[in-house]
């Protein structure tokens, strides 16, 4: 571990000297590093991180996430559901578009119709397949009909994954995007920055910033130095541990973190003929040590899952089997599974498929230092990201370590990464893990109309999987803002988004 710490700190040496030269701030406005331009700022396309956490500050939802990570009204002050294949949405009266124009239940329809009817090419589309059709009996409301019950309709009409456009907007609509949001698009350019401006008759509270630039700087190091420097104000979960540490120290930045629900995991090919067999994963499961690895690869930023949902998530469930670190478990469930040692100490060899990310680089590294301890040869292979995840996708790989930002604060991501219909290409089972208990519970819960019987249905789900460990949860990663002290009333959000923007101020 000593010779992974070293690789860790290395590059960080600069940092140190680059707070000389402090530059003086634009007083209006504030820059946010981001790694990459958004592929698209329409938001019935855009389907990226930063298209994802860019789109919520200019368009506005029909529902918003609240903090256990239930839907409260937004755009839409209330809404029923007379049946389980029908939504009735009654929108706010007084909300306008930044041109002048009012929002109304025109509008919303045009943006669900125009996703579904190829107006738009969109890989969206799916999310909203199950939509039979979209109804406004009047200006104000919003009837939506289902061909079947669609228990994550509702999520994918909330803030990151849905914003109301104005009738009418068409494929070149992402040029200059028009929405009802709390800034307003000014400018984009590819590769350099987005510039928003607030939007002073904005119906909610108006922000206090002024201008947000959002500069794109892929380069963490060179993150770090634009923020020392002074020509940076903010970033949000892009620099390692190592550098957040080192910026800790820095009179002019300051440092705002809490837990998080990005979660890293393992999934396991359970076709494959070794690790079809549950207590092969089991012990893989109790061979990793998950708080020595936090402790020295993430210096304690992030936090053990033992679910696929957050904790602060209403559906969460603490009642489930554990695998806390336990190698003589591990060695006995390998022994009863008849696996022996041979005379190298090697019980069989599994290939390990990553990408050729730095960080998962050295977390397979340890893996496969604390696997070899239950005489397991873990040989690794590391591939540029298109040809992993393609790979991944396919289901051609025995383990691979992946994540998941953002799917997994709503329950119906079971559905999709678990259950039969989920296999690749309609879904997320890539391990092509099959049960049949766990997917009638995923069916009783989608027919479910309340939340207690819902929350029973995925307790239960959760135990089975924790149980049959198709995957292993390792973390959840913490959110880390890093930003100059003239920016206050900063929040963190454990999705990592950028909506403290709304209400965060700036010194004079």
């Amino acid at each position: 571990m000593s010779h992974l710490r070293t690789l860790l700190v290395l590059g960080l040496t600069m940092l140190p000297v680059a707070g000389c030269g402090h530059k003086q701030p634009d007083p209006n406005t504030v820059t946010m590093l981001i790694e990459s331009s958004p592929t698209n700022l329409d938001p019935r396309i855009g389907t990226d991180a930063q298209s994802e956490h860019i789109d919520p500050l200019i368009f506005d939802s029909l529902v918003r996430r609240n903090e256990h990570f239930g839907l409260d009204p937004w755009l839409a002050e209330k809404w029923d559901a007379p049946d389980l294949k029908t939504l009735v949405f009654h929108l706010r009266s007084g909300v306008y578009f930044q041109d002048g124009q009012p929002l109304t239940s025109r509008d919303v329809k045009w943006t669900l119709d125009s996703i579904l009817n190829g107006t738009v090419v969109t890989i969206k589309s799916g999310a909203y397949r199950n939509i039979a059709s979209v109804n406004t009996p009047d200006a104000q409301t919003v009837v939506i009909r289902m061909k079947q019950p669609d228990p994550a309709l509702l999520w994918n009409l909330c803030d990151g994954a849905f914003g109301v456009v104005p009738y009418g907007s068409g494929r070149d609509f992402w040029r200059h995007p028009i929405g009802s949001g709390p800034y307003r698009f000014v400018s984009q350019q590819i590769d350099r920055d987005v510039v928003l401006e607030r939007a002073s008759s904005y119906w909610s509270a108006v922000p206090h910033i002024e201008r947000i630039r959002f500069a794109v700087v892929p380069d963490a190091t060179t993150q770090a130095l634009e923020l020392q420097k002074g020509s940076a104000d903010v970033a949000v979960n892009a620099l390692t541990p190592d550098m957040t540490n080192v910026l800790r120290r820095d009179p002019h930045l300051a440092v705002e973190d809490g837990p998080g629900t990005r979660l890293n995991y393992i999934v396991f090919n359970c076709r494959d003929p070794i690790l079809k067999d549950v207590r092969v994963r089991q012990a893989i499961a109790l061979a990793i040590n998950r708080p020595l690895i936090i402790h020295t690869l993430y210096r304690d930023q992030a936090r053990i899952a033992e679910s696929l949902l957050p904790p602060q998530h209403w559906a969460w469930s603490g009642d489930i089997v554990r695998h806390d670190y336990d190698p003589g478990k591990a060695n006995a469930l390998l022994d009863a599974a008849g696996y022996s040692r041979g005379a190298s100490g090697i019980r069989f060899h599994l290939g390990m498929k990553t990408s050729t990310d730095e960080t998962v680089r050295l977390l397979s590294v340890i893996l496969q230092q604390q696997l070899a301890q239950i005489g397991i040869a873990l040989d690794l292979r590391s591939y540029e990201f298109a040809t992993f995840y393609a790979d991944l996708t396919r289901g051609a790989f025995q383990m691979a370590p992946s994540r998941w930002i953002g799917g997994n604060e709503q329950p119906d991501i079971f559905h999709y990464a678990f259950s039969k219909a989920g296999f690749p290409p309609r879904g997320s089972n890539r391990g092509f893990y099959s049960n049949p208990e766990l997917d009638a519970l995923l069916d009783d819960a989608a027919a479910a109309t309340d939340q207690a019987r819902q929350r029973d249905d995925y307790a239960k789900v959760q135990q089975i999987l924790a149980r049959d460990l198709p995957a292993i949860n390792l973390w959840y990663l913490d959110t880390v803002v890093i930003h100059s002290r003239r920016l206050e009333n900063v929040h963190t959000s454990p999705s990592g988004n950028f909506e403290f923007l709304r209400d965060a101020t700036v010194l004079p």
